[in-house]
């Protein structure tokens, strides 16, 4: 316990900022992968170890998803285990910075997982609504197309984010950190992968499933036009 405790104080203070981040992410996710990474280092596993138990957890969600007849109690359990790796993919970058800073494979891993995992759950939604048309209400071909419009904008905006912030010149060592924003933080809740992850314990609701994740869908979309409007703009003002 010695070495938790030691740990998490160690933790607190070597977050990341909290700048563009929805409020599940900062005050749910990123707590938890503080406990989740703290635990991992007394264990004395490795970053890239923890970003491997994420996946384990995310992609045997991914795959009931696709092979299970929908329940509620298969939406449960597909949303915690969507949360559980959720956690451990906050936590191997904190375990990172707690050894004292990860590595280039390490980060490449990590972003290597998270893309496989975002087209690997829409993908199977589809396989989803493919194989159980009746217990979802998606008989029509035209529900096939949900999942992967949502994908392509899951794809593109976890792209787009992830060069804007590798284009964008980093802040001069010793500069404050700007304050969240808090209606911010709010207005991000509807794309944070945290609360997607929720819709999946409507499975046992079958078309309540479909319709509440085509809605999401639909949001998604929306937030990705309005980030490829600002991501453009600031980097338009950037001299390579």
């Amino acid at each position: 316990m010695g070495r938790v405790t030691t740990a998490l104080q160690e933790l607190r203070g070597a977050q990341k900022s909290a700048k563009g981040v929805s409020l599940y992410s900062r005050f749910v996710n990123r707590p938890v992968g503080r406990y989740l990474a703290a635990g991992s280092y007394a264990l004395g596993l490795t970053p890239n170890q923890v970003t491997l138990i994420s996946a384990a957890f995310s992609f045997a969600a991914v795959a009931a998803v696709a092979l299970a007849a929908p329940s509620w109690g298969l939406g449960i359990a597909v949303w915690a285990a969507l949360a559980v790796g959720f956690a451990f993919d906050s936590a191997d970058g904190q375990l990172a910075r707690l050894r004292g800073g990860g590595s280039a494979a390490g980060e490449w891993l990590d972003h290597v997982v998270d893309a496989a995992k975002l087209t690997a759950l829409h993908s199977c939604v589809l396989i989803a609504f493919y194989r159980f048309p009746e217990a979802y209400g998606t008989g029509g071909d035209g529900w096939l197309l949900v999942p992967l419009g949502f994908q392509f904008a899951a794809v593109v905006t976890f792209f787009g984010g992830l060069l804007t912030e590798k284009l964008k010149p980093k802040p001069a060592p010793g500069s404050p950190a700007a304050a969240p924003s808090t209606a911010r933080a709010v207005a991000l809740l509807p794309v944070d992968y945290g609360v997607f992850c929720l819709v999946f314990v409507l499975l046992g609701g079958g078309k309540l499933f479909a319709w509440a994740y085509a809605a999401l869908g639909v949001v998604a979309a929306l937030f990705l036009l309005a980030f490829l409007a600002k991501w453009f703009r600031e980097l338009s003002a950037v001299r390579r």
